[in-house]
């Protein structure tokens, strides 16, 4: 059963994050913005004079007291032990801000927006360092971790691209329409009526596999090798699009929220997992083995739904709200999955061990 966290809110919230010290900062509708202690109760609350949406929230790695945050097409930096005037603002992005993200060394924000920009910020000289685009929305943006100089973004325009901050152009862009149509799935007919436009994307904490979720109800699983990325792993995951996706501190643990009102965590360590130790061998040895039995050039979702013919949730949670965000926090010394939807509560849900 869910715990509900009242009382921070009174609008939908739109956006979570948690700190390194386990405070929970939550965003809403009309400029609210909400902090929590693990135990589900505000400790503080601020509303933006401007009262516009805030779209996302994000704490900085090496300083937990430092909070990111969007609204409208500005980044405000707050410190959370004084929840007052931001310390500073940042006002790079034309359109309207749907996702941050800051490496893990503190040196970059990348703030992903309605045009499709991605602008990432120098936080040391507080300039723009790269303007990265695609062609439609940009909804999504994500560092690798321990590669600060590495990030993945996808759009309404279907493009998942993988962007070296040396680099202004993307290093690697796939089209999820054209690898679905490619591999002549039996839903291929079905995504020009249902499109894959993607909508969130997760990077596991070995930096090298990474997670996307479309309004096709699928959730694709990618690992990057050098200066692109091969599809690991593709299955049908929500019956609605897939609104979030988020790997856990485990190697290998993803929650998925869709707008069917589910969340479900998946275990697919057995899926991606083999090929750790040596992705690189392993990429070959695979793309053998799906050029032979398939003469599909060695398409890896293929070899994938082949070796592994149904994946099942591990958990199942009939959430019953379209799901805005999601987030993982460690409370009471067990783990709760947090839901954020169209109302003005966070739902928190436990969660197994591993």
């Amino acid at each position: 059963m869910a715990v509900k966290w009242n009382g921070g809110h009174s609008s939908s919230v739109l956006c979570l994050n948690v700190s390194a010290e386990g405070l929970v900062a939550s965003g809403a509708e009309r400029g609210e913005l909400a902090l929590w202690d693990g135990g589900g109760s505000p400790v503080a609350q601020l509303r933006l004079p401007q009262a516009e949406d805030v779209t996302s929230v994000v704490f900085s790695a090496r300083r937990p007291s430092t909070l990111y945050i969007s609204h409208g097409e500005t980044i405000s930096v707050l410190d959370v032990r004084s929840l007052q005037e931001p310390l500073e603002r940042f006002r790079v992005n034309e359109e309207e801000i749907n996702c941050l993200s800051v490496n893990d060394t503190d040196g970059f924000l990348a703030a992903a927006d309605d045009s499709g920009a991605v602008k990432v910020v120098d936080l040391e000289s507080k300039k723009v360092s790269r303007s990265l685009r695609h062609s439609n929305i940009c909804s999504s943006v994500a560092f690798r971790p321990q590669r600060p100089q590495s990030l993945v973004s996808c759009g309404l325009d279907m493009q998942v691209m993988l962007w070296n901050l040396q680099k202004a152009r993307p290093l690697w862009t796939t089209n999820l329409q054209e690898c679905d149509t490619e591999e002549e799935s039996p839903q291929s007919a079905g995504q020009f009526f249902n499109p894959p436009l993607a909508h969130s994307l997760s990077v596991a904490s070995c930096g090298n596999i990474f997670s996307c979720g479309a309004q096709d109800g699928k959730v694709r699983i990618f690992r990057v090798t050098g200066v692109r990325f091969e599809r690991e792993l593709e299955f049908q995951a929500h019956s609605l699009g897939v609104s979030q996706v988020l790997f856990m501190p485990e190697a290998y643990w993803l929650l998925s929220g869709g707008n069917d009102g589910k969340v479900l965590l998946w275990d697919v360590t057995s899926n991606v997992g083999k090929q750790q130790k040596s992705p690189a061998k392993s990429l070959h040895r695979r793309k053998a083995q799906a050029a032979a039995s398939s003469r599909k050039d060695g398409k890896l979702s293929k070899v994938a739904s082949i070796e592994h013919p149904g994946v099942v949730p591990k958990l199942t949670i009939e959430h019953g709200e379209k799901v805005n965000w999601l987030s993982c926090a460690e409370i009471k010394g067990s783990r709760r999955v947090l839901v954020a939807d169209q109302t003005s509560s966070i739902s928190a849900y436990p969660l197994p061990e591993p």
